[in-house]
């Protein structure tokens, strides 16, 4: 009974380890509204959203933090997963239009397969627009991978995390399925590769 229980609270702080790891945010003090002045909470140049997994649900993420004051720029970036049809970047961007974000609001990066490009690709639009400040939204799973991926090319530009925690993917309960473990220790995976200097998708 007792060695069950110390398993029991192994397994437990794992878990507890691995969803803090995978989901850095930077924001998790802060109110939904942003902060006056300079600080952690205050607004940021634009919101990078990356598609891929929940394309839709980080989106609408993008989208809520976008009405809410953050940014008043939304880069969405990503390439078509069916080359017949339009890039993810330009379905996103037609969402948002759709849910009211105006057009001179929105940039799309159509071109990237993976992290590695999503994180290169964006950097003309961050430095053509002078955009310093920025935050990246994506999966919380996803979160960690993609800003390795961002920091390592935004020379200039602070990359602030925030992560969306749910979705059809993801949520807090994710260790208690199989598509949850799939991804977590896909994603863990995947972030050794890119220390160990490959390429991840």
């Amino acid at each position: 009974m007792k060695f069950l229980i110390i398993i029991l609270i192994v397994v437990a702080f794992l878990i507890g380890a691995v969803s803090i790891y995978l989901q850095p945010n930077d924001y998790i003090s802060c109110g939904e509204m942003p902060a006056a002045g300079d600080g952690q909470c205050s607004v940021v140049d634009a919101i990078v959203v990356v598609s891929g997994g929940d394309t839709f649900a980080r989106t609408d993420y993008g989208i809520e933090l976008y009405n809410a004051g953050w940014a008043d720029a939304l880069i969405f970036s990503g390439a078509a997963q069916d080359l017949s049809g339009p890039s993810n970047a330009e379905a996103m961007k037609t969402h948002a239009l759709k849910a009211g974000v105006p057009l001179n609001a929105i940039f799309t990066e159509e071109l990237s397969v993976n992290t590695e490009q999503n994180a290169a690709n964006t950097q003309s639009i961050l430095t053509i627009n002078q955009f310093t400040r920025v935050m990246l939204v994506t999966s919380g799973y996803h979160q960690r991978r993609a800003n390795l991926e961002f920091e390592k090319r935004a020379t200039g530009i602070l990359i602030l995390n925030r992560p969306l925690l749910q979705d059809k993917d993801w949520n807090g309960w994710w260790w208690v399925t199989p598509r949850g473990w799939w991804l977590a220790v896909g994603e863990l995976i995947k972030i050794g590769i890119f220390y160990a200097g490959g390429v991840t998708e």
